[in-house]
């Protein structure tokens, strides 16, 4: 059965994208803390010349990542600070404009995937694709919906009965979003979308509780 093209969506410039992705089979994506903290620094290797975050969830199978593409300007102005020979042919063929902004990032997501199946195949003896193909991407356009969504990823962990408290749940933004430290994520335009802090906490709190059974 075809996928239905709103979880297709064309990456554009400066647009916002909930992101996420599971694996064959329900098979574990992550079987170690290691893991999770090898994909996040392949997702920042591989994605932050192109995107920045707003928040994210690793749960075991699959993940979520809200994020926003920079403007086209910002990530040329990238790419051409590297040596030509450490550019990949979709990366050049887009300096000379002969792939599109959405190719260059899809194309990333995949050199991302293909980075850490082969690491955790090696780890486990294991072999084949490991992610399901496509995967999944939808355009967020309303402010109603960005809310929603944020609030949607974090509690994600309660949804699948991995613990009561998102709040309490190790592997998501959650505890970064809510603390003074510094971080990459696009924090303070977050809250300032929920308008503040405390209406941040409340819509989550409130999502959180209808999950709860």
């Amino acid at each position: 059965m075809p996928i239905p093209i709103k979880y297709l969506a064309d990456f554009t410039e400066n647009g916002i994208y909930h992101i996420y992705n599971r694996t064959n089979n329900k098979e574990f994506l992550f079987r170690s803390d290691d893991d999770r903290k090898f994909f996040l620094k392949q997702y920042d290797k591989y994605l932050s010349p192109y995107l920045d975050t707003y928040c994210w969830c690793l749960l075991p199978n699959h993940f979520h990542i809200l994020s926003k593409i920079k403007m086209i300007e910002s990530i040329i102005e990238t790419l051409t600070e590297n040596s030509s020979y450490e550019l990949t042919l979709t990366e050049s063929r887009f300096l000379r404009d002969q792939n599109c902004l959405s190719i260059l990032i899809e194309q990333s997501f995949k050199r991302l995937f293909q980075s850490y199946s082969l690491t955790f195949n090696m780890a486990y003896s294991r072999k084949g694709n490991l992610f399901y193909r496509p995967f999944k991407r939808v355009a967020i356009d309303f402010d109603e919906e960005f809310t929603r969504t944020v609030a949607y990823i974090h509690t994600n962990p309660v949804k699948h009965g991995l613990t009561p408290d998102f709040m309490t749940y190790e592997w998501s933004s959650w505890q970064t979003i809510l603390s003074d430290y510094p971080t990459k994520l696009l924090r303070d335009e977050l809250i300032e979308r929920f308008g503040g802090k405390e209406l941040m906490i409340s819509s989550h709190l409130q999502m959180s509780s209808l999950l709860v059974i």
